[in-house]
């Protein structure tokens, strides 16, 4: 059920970290607006203007947005070829899922498209052993947005790590996936993944790239470098109500300004009776 949480709960309105001047300007808040039980939510949530999609590695759940109800299920073949969806962005009765083969070696990602009306798995687009494994898909501005994670968690029988996550990009395509731009992340963005990487993107109506990591409770605000290089900025840090994974801007008409997200429970959660669950945020000004 939905529950609308008073500002008297932790996580009902939490203060925004900025790593920029400090500035006397009041600054907007999060706060927490939907909270839903959803096994699905194990990697990720997209939203449209009535449904929200639960992500799973091999597996999608339609929800309806006001009440968390199922309204469908997609599940995928266990031996694949869908291994490891791993974010949701919905668009024109489409929902664009970032793919890969995680954690096996080599890296290989691929785009998969779902029709959100059905859940029917209707398009896919390969991007080979290129950049590293996909997290994430967005279209902002007449391009196609991708983060392409690495990892320094180690793998496989010779424990090295997957691909180091210094080399983790957000590319710029294409309508028909040409590569136009590449960045990478600061360092301090990255020392907060630990050996993980970015999980999440999603522009905001601001203008503004939002990222998550694998596991903070928190969205970074980035910009790109107006100075020159290929280093993203990061603008804010915004405390959230959710475990990293994919996240996605609602976009949809009449929308009240929200971003949405998941938390996975820990396998200890998972082993107490806990479950995954969709969360949603406004963004508002304070008060």
């Amino acid at each position: 059920m939905r529950k609308f949480l008073g500002a008297a709960l932790s996580v009902g309105a939490m203060t925004i970290i900025s790593l920029a001047a400090p500035s006397t300007m009041a600054r907007p808040v999060l706060k927490q607006s939907a909270d839903f039980v959803v096994p699905e939510a194990n990697q990720a949530v997209g939203v449209d203007d009535k449904y929200f999609y639960a992500i799973d590695n091999q597996g999608i759940g339609k929800y309806d947005k006001k009440t968390g109800k199922l309204i469908l299920r997609w599940q995928g073949d266990r031996s694949g070829p869908i291994l490891h969806l791993d974010s949701a962005m919905v668009m024109d009765g489409k929902i664009y899922c970032a793919h890969s083969n995680y954690p096996e070696w080599p890296m290989t990602s691929s785009m998969e498209v779902f029709d959100a009306e059905t859940l029917e798995h209707v398009d896919s687009h390969s991007f080979g052993i290129n950049w590293g494994s996909l997290t994430w898909v967005d279209w902002h501005e007449g391009h196609w947005w991708m983060g392409f994670a690495n990892y320094d968690r180690p793998f496989g029988p010779n424990k090295t790590p997957y691909g180091h996550k210094a080399a983790t990009q957000i590319i710029k395509f294409s309508k028909d996936f040409r590569m136009a731009e590449a960045w990478v992340l600061p360092k301090a963005l990255l020392d907060k993944f630990d050996d993980m990487s970015n999980s999440g993107g999603s522009w905001g109506t601001d203008g503004f790239l939002y990222l998550t990591g694998h596991d903070p409770a928190e969205v970074y605000k980035m910009k790109l470098p107006k100075g020159g290089g290929s280093i993203l900025e990061v603008v804010e840090i915004l405390p959230m109500n959710i475990r990293g994974q994919g996240i996605a801007w609602d976009r949809s008409r009449g929308s009240r300004n929200e971003i949405w997200g998941i938390v996975r429970a820990t396998a200890k959660e998972k082993a107490a009776g806990g479950d995954h669950k969709v969360t949603a945020f406004r963004l508002e000004e304070a008060q």
